[in-house]
């Protein structure tokens, strides 16, 4: 087995390194940024896939990733983890269902309930507490969903017609557009900006670049959450009109966890 993921604040990261250790310690987990990702994907016969849901959809940065080496899925025997912060329906059947058109073999799936990465909109956030819980339940489920796997009994969440169902009517139908297309929303406050270049580094999209020391966004944001995360003098929105919590996984994790 091999691990492929994308991660915004680490939440999807997370869960594949410890779902892929669980399985086999050896086990080796890259990045679909990382350029060692597709020498290591032709070699593998089972893959992992994690990646953070976006209105029960696939991030666009993944699901071109996955259309422009379409010739690497073939008979490949694939797994899909979906990190999420509400519910997404069928996130990992998204992919799935993407990876079975360019012939792979779709196990199953596994839905992890993760604390939510938009960090400019206050109804989405949680108390640090009730964030940590959420951790604490997904290693749980993590570390049952590899012991049915080892056994041949994979979990299928997120597999079928029924979630298939909810994940449409539950937000695609209304917000599906919003990952057809990268965006052109991110809006960076020149005021606040002090051109450190964090998010130039951060983007996987380069989608920012800094000029005259100020960071300027353009239109092809795949909506990670990264920059607006992590940006030090919190100068970056894209869904909300202000920065509420910055939100990443280490501040959820206990040192036992890391």
């Amino acid at each position: 087995m091999i691990g492929i993921y994308f991660s915004g604040t680490g939440n999807s990261k997370y869960a594949l390194k410890l779902f892929c250790g669980a399985y086999d310690k050896e086990t080796r987990v890259y990045s679909i940024e990382d350029d060692n990702a597709v020498s290591a994907i032709k070699d593998a016969d089972l893959i992992t896939f994690a990646y953070p849901v976006q209105y029960s959809s696939i991030p666009k940065i993944m699901r071109d990733f996955i259309s422009n080496h379409k010739e690497l899925w073939k008979n490949k025997t694939v797994f899909v983890i979906a990190t999420m912060g509400l519910f997404s329906g069928d996130g990992s059947g998204m992919l799935g269902r993407l990876l079975k058109r360019y012939g792979a073999e779709v196990i199953g799936g596994l839905h992890l309930k993760m604390p939510d990465s938009i960090g400019d909109e206050k109804a989405l956030k949680r108390p640090l507490e009730k964030n940590k819980e959420l951790v604490r339940n997904a290693n749980l489920k993590i570390r049952k969903s590899v012991r049915l796997l080892k056994a041949g009994k994979p979990t299928r969440e997120g597999i079928g017609p029924l979630y298939r169902l909810a994940g449409f009517f539950g937000q695609r139908l209304y917000f599906g557009h919003k990952t057809k297309n990268y965006s052109d929303k991110l809006k960076i406050d020149a005021e606040k900006c002090v051109g450190c270049g964090k998010c130039e580094k951060l983007c996987p999209m380069k989608n920012i670049s800094i000029r005259d020391k100020v960071a300027v966004a353009s239109d092809r944001c795949t909506m990670c959450y990264r920059c607006i995360n992590k940006c030090p003098k919190q100068a970056i929105t894209l869904l909300g009109k202000k920065v509420v919590e910055q939100s990443v996984i280490e501040k959820y994790l206990s040192g036992k966890d890391v």
